[in-house]
């Protein structure tokens, strides 16, 4: 699960991570009160005005912009919440903007990058950071892999002072940075273990120039970006609260809420497949046979009817789909289950579109049955025995 960037910087002001003030607007009319009260209490004539969607590559959207008075708030907001972002996340039909965060501009002497996340070649949570924040990391970790530092984090101690200090030190922190910056990485490593992340992550983190208040500059984090594992929310009460249905796909929505993984795809072909490496190999083979798969929606092994029929209804309430691929391989999930909740899918919204099922596994001579008794209600289907003979059908029915 994703939360948005000024929910982030609330989890870090909460774990006592220093983070510039800011406010949270949903409308043009409340963009030049929120840039007075927090460039007065800041007690600086700059403001940042960005765009809250779950998706990266804002700035060069346009979708980060500075404002140095009310009107040039007002401005940016108006540009953001009448227009969609597109970026290199949000394919071409980009993200509807609900919600602007107005925070206090901030003077930066030096940019970095920090992040604890999981690497499950190794089990272990680490800490990465790098002295070239403010930007992708990842091209940074494509051009310049040195310039990438990697902590591990023991399982049960967790990050040490002194780990910290030593990547604190190969970041080039001196003086009294040193000390700001340590507390940082602690805090961030304790958020990302108690809240059951999977991602944390501040970039940039930033230095200011040095002033009477601070000799050595302030450590301060100037964007946050947290993702958590779903598995976990049921112990996560307060961060559950912090999902946003708006950024999300509602077919995929309406999937979960049934117990179904469903990812919509840019394809024609619909598929319902049980199991995730065999949904994977089911759109490989509809793209080796020439297809294009419109999403992944798999069943799993826990499925009742019911969901199953769901699951049909949601497939074929995408108008690009032009046909369907059902591809079960049975073990907790038997083929009659399929097979009576193709029939009823049938009855309640109707199979316009060619249907291709392919059945193996538990109870398929009953499923089987099932599928040939209600052939006549179901004009459009299909069978084939193997997912190649499938994937052929699919393909060529839909280019027909």
């Amino acid at each position: 699960m994703k939360i948005h960037e000024y929910q982030g910087r609330e989890l870090l002001v909460g774990a006592g991570v220093p983070v510039p003030a800011g406010e949270v607007i949903e409308s043009i009319e409340d963009a030049a009160a929120a840039f007075k009260r927090v460039t007065q209490d800041a007690g600086v004539n700059l403001a940042v005005v960005k765009a809250q969607v779950h998706a990266g590559g804002r700035g060069k959207a346009g979708f980060v912009k500075l404002a140095r008075s009310a009107d040039e708030a007002t401005r940016a907001a108006r540009f953001m919440l009448t227009n969609r972002m597109v970026s290199v996340q949000t394919g071409a039909d980009g993200l509807e903007v609900n919600r602007l965060l107005i925070a206090a501009g901030v003077n930066i002497a030096k940019e970095f990058y920090l992040a604890i996340t999981t690497d499950r070649t190794t089990r272990q949570n680490y800490l990465i950071a790098s002295a070239e924040g403010g930007v992708e990391i990842e091209q940074v970790a494509h051009e310049r892999p040195d310039a990438i530092l990697r902590e591990p984090i023991h399982p049960t101690i967790g990050l040490q002072p002194h780990q910290a200090r030593r990547v604190a030190f190969a970041l080039g922190f001196t003086g009294k940075q040193v000390g700001q910056a340590v507390k940082i990485m602690l805090a961030l490593a304790r958020l990302y273990d108690e809240k059951d992340c999977s991602l944390a992550e501040i970039n940039p983190l930033i230095v200011t120039p040095p002033d009477d208040a601070n000799p050595d500059g302030a450590v301060l984090a100037i964007d946050a970006k947290f993702n958590f594992d779903d598995n976990a929310l049921f112990r996560q009460k307060a961060v559950a609260s912090m999902f946003d249905p708006a950024e999300e796909n509602p077919s995929e929505l309406r999937a979960k809420r049934v117990g179904l993984n469903y990812i919509a795809l840019d394809g024609d072909i619909g598929c319902l497949v049980n199991g995730a490496g065999l949904a994977m190999s089911t759109m490989d083979i509809i793209k080796h046979c020439g297809g294009q798969p419109a999403n992944f929606l798999d069943v799993g092994g826990g499925a009742d009817k019911d969901a199953v029929t769901e699951g049909f209804r949601i497939i074929l309430s995408d108008s690009q789909v032009q046909g369907v691929l059902v591809n079960i391989f049975g073990g907790i999930m038997r083929c009659d289950i399929i097979a009576s909740a193709i029939v009823a899918a049938a009855k309640d919204v109707g199979f316009k579109v060619p249907l291709v099922v392919r059945l193996e596994g538990a109870n398929v001579d009953e499923g089987r049955r099932i599928l040939d008794e209600a052939r006549t209600d179901i004009p459009t289907m299909r069978s084939a025995t193997d997912l190649a003979e499938a994937a052929r059908k699919v393909c060529e029915a839909v280019a027909a």
